[in-house]
């Protein structure tokens, strides 16, 4: 199809702070073919499927979440405000235990409608059951980058085979939304020989790896009681970083750490709402950012978050990095954007993503700037959006040049049948 989209009242394009004011764009396929200014726009060259009215609308770069375990929204509300040792092995393990492959699509689905409603229109995932999750990210129009999770003692070298088996099944599938990774969950949940095992097969089978690095302070001590160096240093010790990586978290970072995340160019997944929740602590971001590293914003999951709202992420990772450094400066409106489209995709290896261009993909979403009192008065609408909108301003979103979600309605998929089976899974588990 070709689309397009007019009378925009601005398209901020992800690239240098460049803003095109009364613009339009054209979408043909799964890519964008023009862009500019109404002024300059001749219609009678082209024959459109569809025209969309941009008027009363901003456009940007969809956004791009660099952290899910995506199915954990079916224990949303779950376990709160707990510490994070018994978090995990009092609450989340074991109900993750119950959990099939039925559980998973439909905890899947219902992640998916949360994040097209707020204009994710990516996300990496890692967890398990992870043909059941492409399945829904095909079935849906999402684009995803996905992750079997492998801890040592529950999957060893069986889990890894599958893994394997999985990324070459799915990888650059539904029509090239799909694309895959190898996910040795941390460097405390897998050995040395398990790693490398890890890494020989990253290479062979030209895979990067997605991994949870210096999350708490326990982690950090202990990985620095048992191997003299930091995690950072241990995994690029181990090898690990020659391979293309998205490391997640990255709070306990010294300086040297931060360098060699910059020299192998590393991916990393900022969480502050999960960092924040958990007690973990605050990564540095903005030195990251300074260093060129390719960093994006991460929900994680919603058990420790509690929602999937990117805005409502970015605003509350950017007063984090404010706080912390002492400085209103660091991690503006414009730096912001840039860590939820262009450094994201780049984190997540989309080289043709994250980007209002022409020659990039369909990726992006339309806001609305005359419904709500946070965008008046309009002095900035950048800055109404990321300090003091939300995701409900989001009324269209497309993915791959395919519309999915339009002025509240999803368009692939039946949100009254995800909730009923949502809430079946819930009362067959007595919970």
């Amino acid at each position: 199809m070709q689309i397009l989209i007019k009378n925009i009242d601005e398209i901020y394009t992800g690239k240098n702070g460049k803003t095109i004011k009364n613009g339009y764009l054209i979408i043909d396929e799964h890519k964008i073919s023009k862009i500019g200014n109404m002024h300059d726009f001749q219609r009678d060259k082209f024959n459109f499927d569809r025209v969309i009215n941009g008027e009363g609308k901003i456009a940007l770069p969809g956004f791009i979440n660099t952290h899910t375990h995506a199915a954990m929204t079916l224990l949303r509300g779950y376990a709160d405000d707990m510490p994070l040792d018994s978090w995990l092995k009092d609450k989340i393990w074991p109900f993750e235990a119950s959990l099939n492959k039925n559980d998973i699509y439909w905890g899947t689905m219902l992640a998916i409608i949360e994040m097209l409603q707020t204009g994710t229109t990516s996300f990496a995932d890692m967890y398990f059951e992870m043909d059941i999750v492409a399945k829904a990210v095909k079935e849906t129009g999402m684009r995803a980058v996905l992750s079997q999770g492998l801890i040592e003692a529950n999957d060893g070298e069986e889990g890894l085979n599958k893994a394997i088996e999985f990324c070459n099944n799915w990888n650059c599938k539904a029509e090239g939304r799909i694309t895959t990774m190898l996910a040795p969950h941390a460097p405390y949940t897998c050995s040395d020989s398990y790693f490398k095992k890890i890494i020989l097969q990253s290479e062979k089978h030209n895979l990067p790896i997605n991994i949870h690095v210096a999350e708490t302070k326990n982690e950090y001590e202990s990985i620095l009681q048992k191997h003299k160096i930091s995690p950072v240093k241990y995994l690029n010790k181990m090898g690990l970083f020659n391979r293309p990586v998205l490391a997640a978290h990255c709070v306990y970072l010294e300086q040297d750490d931060m360098d060699i995340l910059s020299q192998n160019d590393i991916g990393v997944a900022y969480n502050p709402a999960s960092n924040m929740k958990l007690g973990s602590g605050i990564a540095p971001v903005n030195n990251l950012y300074q260093l060129n590293i390719n960093i994006g914003f991460g929900t994680d999951g919603v058990a420790s978050n509690n929602n999937l709202d990117l805005i409502e992420e970015a605003r509350l990772g950017s007063y984090l990095q404010k706080v912390i450094s002492n400085d209103p400066t660091v991690l503006n409106t414009h730096n912001i954007l840039e860590m939820l489209t262009l450094r994201g995709a780049k984190a997540l290896r989309l080289n043709d993503a994250g980007l209002l261009e022409e020659g990039y993909l369909a990726d992006l979403v339309l806001i609305d700037i005359l419904e709500s009192p946070h965008f008046y008065p309009g002095h900035n609408y950048l800055s109404n959006l990321f300090y003091a909108g939300n995701g409900n301003d989001v009324k269209f979103v497309f993915v791959n040049g395919k519309l999915l979600y339009e002025n509240g309605k999803l368009l692939t998929i039946d949100k009254d049948k995800v909730y009923y089976h949502i809430n079946k899974i819930i009362k067959q588990k007595n919970l």
